[in-house]
């Protein structure tokens, strides 16, 4: 069923209200947690915690063990960790393929655009090779003008007479 713009909206009533989150606020902390999740300070964390764990659960006086070999509570308490850590790296993946497309968009349209300028220069100094073969050149004018004063300078001395030669 299409939304009619002109029209406001039903107002949907529910025993709960539906909680409000801000997308971007989310997927930034997501991808804190997923940038924090993938270092060795993690890891280190990690393992210390787990050491930690048995260490109490095996060696502590049995009334202070909460966690008995099999260690279940501990497995409990890593497949949740796990099990919310998959959708955080996830959705810190998406957002990160988000921000690649645009780049790589923008990237691509400069490129064109690079393009678009280099062959409209090809262009332009084609057309100024084309125009430069029709008109006269420095050079060429300049050796046109050295022979004009060399003929003027003809034309100023007066004749030479050949000399008779001495007697």
């Amino acid at each position: 069923m299409a939304t009619r713009l002109d029209q406001p909206r039903e107002i949907r009533r529910t025993l709960l209200p539906r909680p409000h989150y801000d997308p971007e606020s989310f997927g930034r902390l997501s991808e804190r947690i997923a940038r924090f999740l993938g270092t060795a300070r993690f890891l280190v964390y990690m393992t210390v915690f787990v050491a930690v764990w048995i260490v109490w659960n095996l060696l502590a006086p049995p009334a202070l063990r909460f966690d008995p070999y099999p260690f279940i509570f501990l497995t409990l308490m890593l497949s949740l960790q796990a099990s919310y850590a998959a959708p955080l790296i996830l959705l810190a993946q998406n957002r990160q393929d988000d921000r690649d497309r645009v780049q790589y968009e923008q990237d691509r349209a400069r490129n064109e655009r690079s393009i678009a300028d280099t062959e409209y220069l090809t262009r332009e100094i084609a057309g100024l090779r084309v125009a430069l073969s029709e008109v006269a050149t420095r050079d060429f004018v300049r050796s046109e003008l050295q022979q004009i004063i060399k003929e003027l300078d003809a034309k100023d001395r007066p004749p030479s007479f050949p000399r008779s030669p001495r007697l």
